[in-house]
C-alpha cells in the first residue's frame, strides 16, 4: 500500500496484517507516517496504491469496530462537561442522538459507567474534565472509545501526558483490555512498552515488523537512533545477528 499528499511520498509498500488480540506498538521518527497509518486505517485518508480491509472491509464500513484516540485531543479544561459526558459522546455514534440511537440514553449511561468502571475511574465519573489529571483524561477518552464495544484500539501516544508514575499503571491496563480487544499504540518509548507488546512495527515511511522475541537488548537501543531518512536499523540487524527472529509480514488490511 502506497500513500502521498500533495505529490510527496509518505508510506511506500506497507505490508501488515494486525491479528486478533494483538498489542502492536508503532515506532519510528516524525514524520516518518505513523499517524498516517492510522488515518488510512479508519479511512480518514485513502491508499494511492494497494488496499486496506478492516474485518473484510473497506476502511470506514466498519467503523464502530474500531476504537480511536488521536494523539492531541483539546479539551477547554473550564468547559463544565463531566467526565461521563465525555464517554456518552462515544454513544453518540451509534445512531446519532439519544432518541435515535439504538440504545437509549438510560442504557447509554449505564454502559457509560461500566466503561468508566473499567478504566478505574467511576469514582471521578460526576467530576468536570478540567479537574482531571493527564492520565486520567486519557482513561476517559479510551472509555468513550470503548462505547461501540470495538474489536480494535488505536492509541496515537496514549502515555505523552502522563507522568512516569502513571505510565506503569496505564500500561497494565491496556494490557486487561487487550485480552477482549485488539491494541496498536504509537509510541516514542519503546523502553516503557516493551514489556508489554507482542509486535512493533517500525515505520519510516516503509515499514518493518519485528515479533517480541526480536525486540531486545542491542535491537531495542538501535531503534532510539533512527531518523527520518535513515533504513529501519532493526531491519538491519536482524539480518546480520543469526536468531534474531523470524519476520512476520501480512496483507496491509488493518484486520484485528
Amino acid at each position: 500500500m502506497d500513500f502521498s499528499y500533495n505529490g510527496q511520498a509518505v508510506l511506500s509498500g506497507i505490508n501488515l496484517t494486525i491479528r486478533e488480540h494483538d498489542f502492536m506498538a508503532v515506532i519510528g521518527p516524525n514524520g516518518g507516517g505513523k499517524s498516517t497509518l492510522f488515518r488510512l486505517i479508519l479511512g480518514l485518508l485513502k491508499p494511492d496504491k494497494g488496499k486496506i480491509r478492516v474485518l473484510g472491509e473497506r476502511p470506514g464500513r466498519n467503523s464502530r469496530a474500531i476504537g480511536y484516540v488521536p494523539q492531541n485531543v483539546h479539551i477547554n479544561g473550564h468547559f463544565p462537561i463531566t467526565a461521563l459526558d465525555v464517554v456518552l459522546m462515544g454513544c453518540l455514534g451509534t445512531g446519532g442522538r439519544f432518541g435515535q440511537s439504538r440504545r437509549t440514553r438510560k442504557e447509554c449511561e449505564k454502559d457509560g459507567f461500566a466503561a468508566l468502571e473499567r478504566l478505574g475511574m467511576v469514582r471521578h465519573a460526576r467530576k468536570k474534565i478540567g479537574e482531571l489529571s493527564g492520565g486520567q483524561r486519557q482513561r476517559v477518552l479510551i472509555a468513550r472509545s470503548l462505547m461501540t464495544r470495538p474489536r480494535l484500539l488505536l492509541l496515537d501516544e496514549p502515555t505523552a501526558s502522563i507522568d512516569s508514575r502513571g505510565q506503569e499503571d496505564f500500561l497494565n491496563l491496556l494490557e486487561i483490555l487487550n485480552k477482549d480487544v485488539a491494541i496498536v499504540v504509537i509510541s516514542h518509548d519503546l523502553f516503557a512498552v516493551s514489556n508489554y507488546v507482542k509486535s512493533v512495527a517500525c515505520v519510516n515511511h516503509g515499514l518493518h515488523y519485528h515479533s517480541r522475541e526480536e525486540i531486545k537488548g542491542q535491537m531495542l537501543k538501535t531503534m532510539y537512533e533512527c531518523s527520518v531518512e535513515d533504513v529501519c536499523r532493526v531491519q538491519v540487524l536482524t539480518q546480520v545477528m543469526p536468531g534474531a527472529g523470524d519476520k512476520n509480514p501480512g496483507e496491509a488490511d488493518g484486520n484485528p
